[in-house]
Order: structure tokens, then C-alpha cells, then sequence
């Protein structure tokens, strides 16, 4: 069970690192005026639902990808 947990960790942190990053680089500088709570908002607001329905979902396809072509 711990390895399970473990292992959807670190595929929710593959998936969250990146898309942090890339969004404050694409939109940091417009949200610089925003206080704090309201850039954790809009952050949170885009980033929670791309992670569940795209992010994590990639992440588990190239999981399978990698899993299949190690099993040949």
C-alpha cells in the first residue's frame, strides 16, 4: 500500500512540476499584480483539473508505453 501511495506521488509531482513551471512562465508576469491568495486561486483553477484529466492521465499512458516496450 505505501508503494502504491508512494508511486502516485511521484506521478502527481511529474505532472505538477512541469505544469507549475510553464504556467508561470507563460503568465507569471500578468498575475504579478494579483495579491497572493488571488494568484493561488487563478493557479489553482487551471492547474487542479489539467492534472487530473490531462496530466496524470499522460503521465500513466507513458507509464504504459515504458512498462510494454520493457516487457518485450
Amino acid at each position: 500500500m505505501i508503494k502504491s501511495k508512494f508511486k502516485l506521488a511521484l506521478k502527481i509531482w511529474l505532472a505538477i512540476y512541469p505544469s507549475i513551471t510553464l504556467f508561470l512562465y507563460l503568465f507569471g508576469e500578468n498575475l504579478s499584480t494579483f495579491s497572493l491568495p488571488m494568484k493561488t486561486l487563478v493557479l489553482t483553477l487551471v492547474l487542479v483539473p489539467w492534472i487530473i484529466f490531462a496530466g496524470v492521465p499522460t503521465i500513466d499512458f507513458f507509464i504504459n508505453i515504458l512498462s510494454k516496450n520493457g516487457k518485450k
